[in-house]
């Protein structure tokens, strides 16, 4: 698909406008009725490794940590293209829908409680404080921002820009825990949805659920049901697991990568994988279906060890299955 051609700033800068006028009030009611909601509760538990008892507060770090608030309206006032204003715009309401829903339904506590501290970062604190309670914990909607934010931004700066913006990012995710605001489960989990932020609002290409047509091949149908349980039964280990440790919220991972898998073969297409016409695979498409590309190159090897690499059809022609390095 032709990418659009870049628009007039002004016509760029009213529409980032007239997102920021829905974004920002929806952001605060949304994310300020989840925090009520769980102050309501007294089942709100927390999830916390002993380790994490050990990470230093650095007060000064709370001045990264509220930048992300700064990058989030330039992220959408700078852009070539109205699309870019909306796609980014998707992102951000795809990540705030579902930390909120999260929120309400798994509320988790912070446990930790920071010392009193003056100067800017007292009065960062304290500003803070006023609207954002001990609750919206997993996932992190600061860190899910990051990750969106990070991607956004990277590929517009290079050379030393580009380094002090992968740097600035760092400390802006590493603060989410020296300010004592997160615990670390809140931080892969953040990611994470991020991450599927980026894949369903992809910066180039086609949107994966734009055109979908349930599919009417039985293979495929039947392909999806499989991969739609097993997205199922993995989702259930994690819920069913994380009562016993929060390591099992790594099956996170895996199943939503065979449910983007399943919802390819229910009828999406192959588009899910985000493959360009020159062979590169989104950044996010690739790190979400990791777990199922290891999963396919297992499931390859296993009915393919026993095969000869290259059988000869005809002269300088060969047939044969996926080579390894050393074979190629």
């Amino acid at each position: 698909m032709a990418e659009p051609s870049k628009d007039r700033f002004g016509a760029i800068l009213l529409r980032a406008a007239l997102w920021l006028a829905l974004l920002a009030p929806l952001f605060y009611s949304t994310y300020g009725f989840a925090n009520w909601l769980a102050s309501r509760r007294d089942d709100v538990g927390s999830i916390v490794f002993a380790w994490e008892r050990d990470i230093p507060f650095m007060a000064w770090t709370i001045v990264p940590y509220w930048s992300i608030n700064l990058f989030y309206g330039l992220s959408l006032l700078l852009n070539d293209t109205r699309r870019g204003v909306d796609r980014l715009a998707g992102r951000y309401l795809t990540a705030q829908a579902i930390a909120v829903t999260c929120f309400i339904l798994f509320p988790l506590r912070a446990t930790f409680v920071r010392p009193e501290t003056s100067g800017l970062p007292g009065f960062l604190f304290a500003v803070l404080g006023g609207f954002d309670k001990p609750f919206n914990q997993a996932p992190s909607l600061h860190i899910a921002l990051l990750t969106i934010i990070w991607d956004h931004w990277r590929h517009r700066l290079s050379g030393i820009s580009g380094i002090a913006w992968h740097v600035w990012c760092f400390l802006i995710g590493a603060s989410v825990l020296t300010t004592w605001q997160h615990h670390f489960i809140d931080i892969p989990t953040g990611a994470l949805l991020g991450l599927f932020a980026l894949w369903l609002f992809p910066r180039t290409g086609e949107l994966p659920f734009a055109g979908f047509r349930l599919a009417t091949d039985r293979k495929a149908q039947r392909l999806a049901v499989f991969y739609a349980l097993g997205a199922t039964l993995l989702l259930a280990g994690a819920a069913g697991g994380a009562l016993v440790s929060a390591v099992a919220l790594a099956l996170l991972w895996p199943a939503l990568a065979l449910a983007i898998v399943a919802f390819g073969y229910a009828g999406a297409g192959a588009k899910v994988f985000q493959k360009a016409a020159d062979g590169r695979v989104s950044l996010a498409s690739r790190l979400l279906l990791w777990p199922y590309r290891v999963g396919a190159r297992i499931n390859l090897w296993a009915w393919t060890r026993t095969l000869s690499p290259m059988v000869p059809v005809t002269d300088g022609v060969f047939l044969g299955r996926f080579p390894t390095a050393a074979e190629a």
